[in-house]
């Protein structure tokens, strides 16, 4: 078991004993979609496995929020925040503004990138780099603008 995965499992039992139910139902939700991927692709994961699952939940989430307040469902939205905050914990420390104009400029010049041709490579090597530590739509933003511009 990773370790990430075993702290979430641990996480899930403090929780339990200290009835904190709203964390326990989105720490299960984790556990669930985490048991779900190791059952589809008969696999364990490891940690950069279960960073790719919490980035795909977190993104559902924020999809979501923007969603519901659309719909001005604020009741729905703050759910979906108080999740995003749960499943946040888990990941690592985010990049600073800074950081990620530096990574992104390493990057481009690794990968030999001119044109927005080339941003498939780019982007193939800041997913690995920035990996749980950035958003990776903004990211291709970023990316776009340095190779248009």
């Amino acid at each position: 078991m990773s370790d990430l995965k075993a702290r979430i499992t641990e996480d899930m039992k403090t929780a339990m004993k200290g009835g904190d139910k709203p964390r326990l139902g989105v720490i299960r939700l984790i556990l669930a979609a985490l048991k779900q991927r190791e059952v589809d692709e008969r696999i364990t994961l490891d940690d950069a496995q279960v960073l790719g699952v919490l980035e795909k939940m977190l993104k559902q989430r924020r999809d979501s929020v923007t969603q519901y307040e659309a719909a001005q469902r604020e009741d729905l939205a703050a759910q979906e925040r108080f999740e995003i905050g749960v499943i946040e914990a888990y990941l690592p420390a985010q990049l600073t503004a800074a950081e990620l104009d530096v990574l992104v400029a390493q990057c481009i010049a690794d990968a030999g990138a001119t044109s927005p041709r080339d941003m498939g490579k780019v982007m193939t090597l800041l997913k690995d780099r920035a990996a749980g530590r950035a958003d990776m739509g903004a990211l291709s933003g970023q990316v776009k603008a340095r190779l248009t511009g």
